[in-house]
């Protein structure tokens, strides 16, 4: 019995096969057509196996045909011409659209002026107008052990400076920010995983900490336009931020007061690199180019500023930083933490 039925399966499967599947009869489906009527109704035209439309599938087979990919409407070429022509226009060759699948965009961001912001490693409220009141003068007198520590672990890092950069004071600026731009990542890291451990603020110390950080990156990002590096420089550059970040980060967790000391110090070496590169701009020894645009948007310089108005606002930026990180010492030489004293102001 079971035997023939399947005979008889087979022998309406032959003779139905070229109805179902047939190009011949599948181009002549409409959308107001039922699909039953492609065996009841059309006659029998023999002609090659082909392969079957995608509508006539879908009809015939709609779970199994179901896709997660789009498909032309079953309503033809028409519909198809409707759909391509309400899609969005594509995106001209010279602008960049981002598809976003999460809704997020890219925000269009102008100046005062109205003209398009082109920055985009940092924002318009990001920008000042440094402080060049500042003095450059002082000095924190080691007196304990571990300030003297930190003073002559920075005097012996200037040496081999001097040695390998010299006067060239484009290039030397810009390896010194690549190691000034640690101490603050680190040392913000630390004090937000220290709140988040134990439940209590930072008294704003995290956010001076990161900020210091990202403006010693800015500062990088401008000497980059006056000074490119030479690749045993980039190599350099890899060496010492590998060896000075894990050795600075081993310090913050033994003592914040030397970490922050020997910081200080740097920001004294800091300013007296900048203050004899301002000597060789005003001897003629350097050229006293126009300034990068980069900077005159971060430091609200004006329009005919030069290389020298640069290098005296990054060497206010580092007396302030050296005057942030002493005083954070000096906290800790009280027998207080940071959290305990409200953090100073920052730049904006």
């Amino acid at each position: 019995m079971m035997m023939s039925s399947r005979n008889s399966g087979s022998t309406v499967l032959r003779h139905l096969g070229f109805r179902l599947f047939s190009s011949a009869v599948a181009i002549r489906v409409t959308a107001s057509e039922p699909a039953h009527s492609l065996v009841l109704s059309r006659p029998f035209v023999p002609s090659a196996p082909a392969r079957p439309p995608a509508s006539v599938l879908m009809r015939l087979f709609p779970v199994r045909m179901a896709s997660t990919s789009a498909a032309p409407a079953l309503g033809g070429e028409q519909e198809e011409r409707e759909a391509k022509s309400s899609a969005p226009a594509a995106p001209t060759s010279g602008s960049k659209a981002v598809a976003s699948y999460w809704g997020i965009r890219g925000s269009q961001i102008t100046k005062d002026d109205g003209t398009p912001w082109r920055w985009s490693c940092f924002m318009p409220w990001e920008t000042y107008e440094a402080d060049l009141s500042i003095d450059l003068k002082k000095h924190h007198v080691p007196r304990t052990l571990l300030d003297k520590i930190a003073y002559w672990t920075v005097k012996s890092l200037r040496f081999p400076t001097d040695i390998f950069f010299q006067r060239r004071y484009g290039c030397r600026a810009m390896m010194l920010e690549t190691v000034a731009a640690v101490p603050g990542m680190v040392g913000g890291m630390l004090l937000h995983l220290r709140s988040l451990r134990r439940f209590e603020p930072s008294g704003g110390w995290i956010r001076v900490l990161l900020e210091e950080a990202e403006n010693e990156r800015m500062h990088l990002m401008t000497f980059m336009e006056v000074a490119q590096p030479r690749w045993y420089e980039r190599a350099l550059v890899f060496a010492v931020q590998g060896v000075f970040f894990n050795a600075y980060f081993v310090a913050y967790l033994l003592s914040p007061k030397l970490a922050h000391r020997m910081v200080g110090y740097l920001e004294e070496e800091a300013i007296h690199s900048y203050t004899e590169y301002l000597k060789d701009l005003e001897a003629g020894k350097i050229e006293n180019v126009p300034a990068p645009a980069i900077a005159m948007d971060y430091w609200r310089l004006p329009a005919d500023a030069t290389l020298k108005d640069v290098v005296m606002v990054v060497r206010a930026d580092e007396a302030h930083h050296r005057d942030v990180n002493h005083f954070a010492s000096d906290i800790h030489y009280q027998g207080m933490q940071l959290k305990d004293t409200p953090a100073p102001l920052g730049y904006h």
